[in-house]
């Protein structure tokens, strides 16, 4: 009796600090400089977020150590749902490079929000390039092991991850070029000096269109509108490439409660399913998605369970 009488008393507790919530401004946290991608994206859905909640919705920029620094202020941060972050594919791959000596766990330390969107990526090799396919590039992995190099902006990123990614599927060995950014990296393929590199949908079309460029493949399920003639990676003899697309959602502290979550959820939902916000993530080469608190709980288990068998299998590590 007196075990209900307790539970009941923190029902109504929470209850009550869910119909009060948000009481104060809120903290979007992104793990990266502003400007890129994930920022971008950020601040579209915080200015959305602040109309639907009525509380200002604060950009904070905490950057390093590939989204690490990020991830942990919001970890340690108050279960109240005023601080939340932003996760990309680092959410999980940070945890898995770091193995036993990880200072979070993706799932038990944080409360899933909702999914944002997904990031496609485009595969691109120089003009001047032999390769005209990603069939070609596989060919000459094959037959020269080693030789070929793809590059991306550092250890355990997209286009990182995505390169081990095609390795381990054709069972061939290639070189990763790592560099600080992907515009270094995009420039020593387009020099020919590196083979080619999978780049992120934004910024890159005018490239190919003034064919600077080769775009190869597209790592979307469907041809992109953007690059109507060019072959997905699954009509490129890969099925099941476009299944590891990075995708961004929103995650705060462990154990907010669940009507704080709902309404979080909402304000997500609401940004995301106005026309213009997606017309401006579209500009930016996101595929909008939105989800349940549950749906972004299961597909961040299923994404880490994934990349644990690439990185196993390419031998990634953090350095």
């Amino acid at each position: 009796m007196k075990r209900a009488l307790l539970i009941g008393i923190a029902l109504c507790i929470s209850c009550a600090q869910a119909q009060d919530f948000p009481a104060k401004p809120l903290r979007m946290v992104i793990g990266y400089a502003a400007g890129g991608p994930t920022d971008v994206i950020g601040r579209i859905v915080a200015q959305d977020m602040a109309a639907s909640l009525g509380q200002p919705v604060v950009v904070e920029n905490r950057t390093g150590a590939n989204g690490l620094i990020g991830t942990l202020e919001v970890k340690k941060a108050p279960a109240d749902g005023y601080t939340f972050l932003v996760t990309t594919l680092s959410h999980n791959v940070n945890a898995l490079l770091m193995a036993d000596k990880k200072s979070y766990d993706p799932l038990a330390d944080f409360t899933t929000i909702s999914l944002l969107a997904f990031l496609p990526m485009v595969m691109v090799a120089g003009a001047d390039s032999p390769f005209a396919s990603v069939p070609d590039v596989i060919a000459a992995a094959k037959a020269r092991p080693g030789e070929i190099s793809y590059g991306s902006a550092g250890n355990g990123g997209s286009a990182h991850l995505a390169g081990a990614l095609l390795a381990t599927l054709t069972n061939t060995r290639m070189t990763h070029v790592p560099f600080r950014g992907n515009a270094p990296a995009l420039t020593e393929v387009m020099a020919g000096r590196v083979s080619f590199m999978f780049y992120p949908m934004i910024g890159i079309a005018e490239q190919v269109r003034e064919k600077r460029l080769k775009a190869l493949a597209v790592t979307t399920e469907k041809r992109h509108p953007d690059y109507p003639g060019v072959p997905t990676t699954a009509e490129s003899g890969l099925p099941g490439f476009e299944d590891y697309t990075q995708g961004l959602g929103v995650v705060g502290p462990a154990g907010i409660s669940a009507p704080v979550v709902q309404k979080l959820n909402a304000a997500v939902r609401s940004s995301l399913a106005k026309p213009e916000t997606g017309q401006r993530l579209k500009q930016l080469g996101a595929l909008v998605h939105a989800s349940s608190p549950e749906e972004f709980r299961a597909w961040l288990r299923q994404d880490a369970e994934r990349w644990a068998r690439v990185i196993k299998a390419a031998g990634v590590t953090a350095d």
